[in-house]
């Protein structure tokens, strides 16, 4: 998985790839952004990692996994996941390859991050100009994570960005997007209050071709999974994307409140009928003891979580790395 921005954007630009480690990179990276993560993340590390490391497994029997399967069930890693990882370590325990409650917990964390794990998991900026199209459900941080987005493409890969105002329902989207572009370099296209949203993405990939933007992020109105007139406007939106660009949106980001747990998946399942969704950006895992909602998203949806943000500095949105995600709720 992506651990800069530059691992996780595409972009076909070798002064943008991400260079080679130095060799005193990581004491640096493990003293900045995994002690910042695992500090925002402590709600979950106390539910989950702490309960484990305080008991330590002291025999491996059937009461040690039942108690570990209460405790994963509890940080919202959800029933199947749980179980599948429950599973994998007491066959391991059986035959003898995990021997002692350090074992184990070093083996849970590897389980954990590779269930996040994808192949897939970067973002194309190869097209010209690429359209992104983000959806969610109200207050899920949606409008703030756009922003974010579009400065550190500015500000990290030296892209254009271009914002349209699809949000057209709620007067505060469209005047938080153009202080966004401001802070980002950017430009906003908008369109009156009520007004079609689908014609402002329309208008947004035309003033991007027109003036050789690179990216275009397209804000859609925030709605209930249960909407089902909303749903169907979303997919109007997305028809008129590839209309008028064809392959275009080239990437689709489902923003998740981690606080929501459980009803976080329900809503990612419902998208994912309604529209192709390539991406999951989980938010305010500062928030919650939930974290490990993240992990039943990615293995019961099959969609990889590529952003998460855990704070509302602009460094507290970061590309997801599962190695770095399990420590920091296990540590």
């Amino acid at each position: 998985m992506a651990r800069s921005w530059n691992e996780l954007f595409i972009t076909g630009d070798p002064a943008t790839e991400a260079p080679d480690p130095a060799p005193d990179a990581e004491p640096e990276r493990e003293g900045g952004f995994f002690r910042r993560l695992r500090e925002n993340m402590s709600k979950t590390r106390q539910a989950l990692g702490a309960e484990l490391q305080a008991t330590m497994f002291e025999s491996l029997d059937e009461e040690a996994f039942e108690h570990l399967e209460e405790t994963l069930i509890y940080a919202d890693v959800g029933a199947p996941t749980t179980a599948a990882i429950v599973e994998r370590l007491e066959g391991e325990a059986g035959s003898g390859e995990l021997q002692s409650g350090e074992d184990l917990t070093r083996r849970l964390r590897e389980l954990l991050a590779d269930t996040t794990r994808f192949d897939e998991d970067t973002v194309d900026l190869t097209p010209a100009p690429t359209v992104i199209l983000m959806v969610g459900v109200n207050g899920s941080g949606k409008t703030t994570t756009i922003g974010k987005i579009a400065w550190h493409l500015r500000h990290e890969l030296g892209r254009s960005v271009l914002l349209a105002a699809g949000d057209t329902f709620r007067a505060a989207a469209a005047e938080q997007l153009a202080e966004w572009a401001r802070r980002a370099e950017g430009e906003l296209v908008r369109g009156e209050s009520g007004s079609d949203p689908g014609a402002v993405a329309f208008d947004a990939i035309e003033a991007a071709k027109a003036r050789g933007a690179d990216v275009v992020i397209v804000d859609t109105a925030g709605r209930l999974h249960t909407q089902q007139h909303l749903m169907d406007e979303l997919r109007k939106v997305r028809r008129v994307i590839e209309s008028r660009l064809p392959g275009a949106p080239h990437e689709t980001l489902l923003t998740i409140d981690a606080t929501t747990g459980q009803n976080g998946l329900r809503q990612a399942m419902l998208f994912r009928e309604c529209v192709q969704v390539d991406g999951i950006v989980l938010t305010k895992l500062d928030g919650t003891a939930k974290g490990g909602i993240a992990l039943a998203i990615a293995q019961e949806l099959g969609v990889p979580v590529k952003l998460i943000g855990t704070g509302e500095a602009l460094e507290d949105l970061r590309p997801f790395d599962p190695d770095d995600f399990a420590r920091a709720i296990l540590e």
